[in-house]
């Protein structure tokens, strides 16, 4: 479907508003391929549809809210009168309501490729295969492809409510990602690595093997290294990690519940004076862009933290309301699901330097592969940080012998504050993160006595 027939439906259900009532309805439509690629076979090929639904109805300071997996006509037709019937059990809030027009112009944004269903499947089967065959030839150490796998989407979204405010969107993507596998005595060592783009043709496979295979056969011989204070060198990828971990307790939510180590903190210096950074779904380079966020209302870039400043936080309409700053844009949502403020495109303002010559730059440190147990090893209350790490080791600003078996420790506040160098090749992420090489000094290393 359009995004101008899911439109249409949006504003059927909108128009049936009565006296002292608020409407919101949301509609997607989306079709997705996953191939996955095995031994130089396909091991499987999944096509699906999707269809949802979502209505917001608030009334006297309650709000109700009803969803579904379809867009067939009876079953819309009772998704507003379920959603007002749930609004009646609801508490009482004064702070919920819809999102109001704030005057902010939409950036026009085309996200849309017309490449993802041009390409024929088998075409997108041979890159899938021929991702594993390059990985497993790339090196003579390299023993085997734990996976290598194709996927694309294309979508659309439409939304309106009472307030005025329509919106509508259409977007594809695509992706391509790798596992490769080494022996390494008992162990198998491996290495991970992923592109994504908004068609297939954009995708580079040159990048992915060389990732893939560089960070499996790199870690061959590693061994657990002394505990010592290094300085951390983070790649792209793991700065977006480190940095989005950041940034996701910058959530109004977060704040007005009193879950972020940022709390009442802005204005002051939170982090090394060379670090900026924004949400800016503006930027057509990020796969995270956007032009409109979960509300409908239009995205615009939110500063953060500017010369090592916190700015302020993400907020959708209701943490807007709640903390008196109103919304910045920042609403994010599936179809199904009431909306909450988010991140959608993290952009790190680059510095100087290629990575090698941050690396040059360091006495003793690690040069990080991989960060183990992210999701218990970071409290994300108290910042507390503590997780594995693979890598290089870096002695006299050379690449040394590669370790693991370790774990570093800090807090995400200190880590910002202990930044000492940022590059300046700004890497756009599959995940929507824009950033930099980085390089946080004096980190805790444990490993052998």
């Amino acid at each position: 479907m359009s995004p101008g027939d899911l439109l249409a439906i949006a504003e059927r259900i909108v128009d049936q508003a009565v006296a002292n009532e608020e409407i919101e309805v949301a509609c997607s439509h989306g079709r997705s391929t996953t191939i996955r690629a095995y031994e130089g076979e396909v091991e499987s090929l999944t096509t699906a549809e999707t269809h949802a639904i979502g209505v917001r109805v608030l009334a006297d300071g309650r709000e109700g809210f009803a969803s579904a997996g379809t867009l067939d006509h009876d079953v819309v037709t009772d998704m507003l009168a379920e959603a007002r019937d749930n609004a009646r059990f609801s508490q009482t809030d004064p702070h919920v309501g819809i999102a109001q027009p704030d005057g902010v112009e939409a950036v026009d944004i085309d996200l849309w490729r017309d490449g993802v269903e041009a390409t024929p499947n088998q075409d997108k089967i041979d890159l899938a295969l021929e991702l594993e065959r390059r990985v497993r030839s790339a090196d003579d150490r390299i023993t085997g492809v734990r996976v290598a796998a194709y996927g694309d989407s294309v979508g659309a979204f439409a939304l309106a409510s009472t307030a005025g405010i329509t919106a509508s969107t259409r977007a594809t993507s695509s992706s391509v990602s790798v596992q490769a596998l080494a022996l390494d005595g008992e162990r198998t060592q491996t290495g991970y690595a992923y592109d994504g783009a908004r068609e297939p043709a954009d995708l580079d496979l040159d990048r992915v093997v060389d990732r893939a295979v560089s960070q499996t056969v790199d870690l061959l011989g590693s061994t657990k290294p002394k505990t010592a204070t290094v300085d951390l060198v983070l790649d792209p990828h793991l700065a977006a990690t480190v940095l989005g971990l950041v940034a996701g307790t910058l959530t109004g939510d977060r704040v007005l519940k009193g879950r972020s180590p940022f709390v009442d903190r802005v204005g002051e210096t939170v982090a090394a004076t060379g670090l900026s950074f924004s949400d800016d779904p503006t930027d057509l380079r990020s796969m995270g862009a956007d032009s409109h966020d979960g509300e409908g209302l239009a995205c615009r870039p939110v500063p953060l933290v500017e010369d090592g400043v916190l700015k302020g936080f993400l907020h959708d309409s209701y943490t807007g309301r709640r903390s008196g700053h109103g919304s910045t844009g920042s609403a994010v949502r599936g179809t199904r699901g009431l909306p909450s403020p988010g991140l959608h495109a993290l952009a790190v303002r680059p510095g100087a330097g290629t990575l090698d010559e941050l690396i040059a730059g360091v006495d003793l440190g690690l040069l990080v592969f991989t960060l183990a147990g992210l999701h218990s090893g970071v409290n994300p209350v108290s910042g507390d940080f503590s997780v594995g790490v693979e890598g290089r080791m870096i002695r006299n600003g050379q690449l040394a012998e590669p370790v693991n078996e370790c774990t570093i420790a800090s807090t995400l506040q200190r880590l910002l504050l202990d930044i000492t160098a940022i590059g300046g090749e700004v890497v756009h992420l599959p995940s929507g993160v824009s950033t930099p090489p980085v390089v946080i000094g004096g980190v805790a290393l444990s490993g052998a006595a």
